[in-house]
């Protein structure tokens, strides 16, 4: 886990990388704490007036979380195929959120049973089959309303697959995230529950 200063880091680096990245500069992350070089998944999350505005990460750990902060809120600013790209000057309407996941667990149950085993609120989901992948963060549920039926057909669906693919023989991962936010544009951090 991450303590408050450290989450409060994490989001500082994510916007410091993407308005260097906006503006041809290069990002300065000076000393860090150990945490920063433990390889960790992480997903940088944009949100201009209370909308979605790009989101994009590694679900799994497979590089330092200082790296894959810094590559995620690129790709959240300018190579989220779903949102034009970030404009420097959107930059002060935006609220950045990073989120440190912990590595994804298959739910080893029978498909019907699925649902007990996701905790809304606390879980977050990656459902695969074949070619075909899907990650959903811990937050969409509450955000949304999804009881976990819910949950895992939006997964599905994130995946391209069909929304009850849970129960015809894709796998199922959960995993949990903690969260750190801006309260506004380049405002104060809080952790989220």
């Amino acid at each position: 886990m991450l303590d408050r200063d450290e989450g409060t880091i994490a989001v500082r680096l994510a916007r410091s990388a993407i308005k260097a990245h906006l503006s041809g500069e290069v990002v300065e992350t000076g000393d860090l704490p150990e945490v920063f070089g433990e390889k960790r998944g992480v997903f940088v999350t944009l949100h201009k007036n209370g909308d979605l505005r790009g989101c994009i990460g590694y679900p799994e750990p497979v590089m330092q979380l200082l790296d894959a902060i810094l590559d995620s809120a690129v790709s959240a600013a300018v190579r989220d195929p779903r949102f034009p790209h970030v404009r420097y000057e959107e930059m002060k309407e935006i609220v950045v959120e990073v989120t440190i996941l912990t590595p994804p667990v298959k739910i080893d149950a029978m498909p019907s049973d699925l649902p007990k085993h996701v905790e809304v609120g606390r879980h977050g989901l990656i459902v695969r089959k074949g070619v075909y992948q899907g990650l959903l963060l811990p937050q969409v549920a509450t955000e949304w309303g999804f009881d976990a039926e819910k949950f895992l057909s939006q997964t599905c669906m994130k995946a391209g697959l069909l929304p009850d693919a849970w129960l015809t023989g894709a796998a199922v991962y959960s995993f949990e995230g903690q969260i750190f936010t801006e309260l506004e544009p380049d405002g104060d951090v809080v952790g989220k529950e």
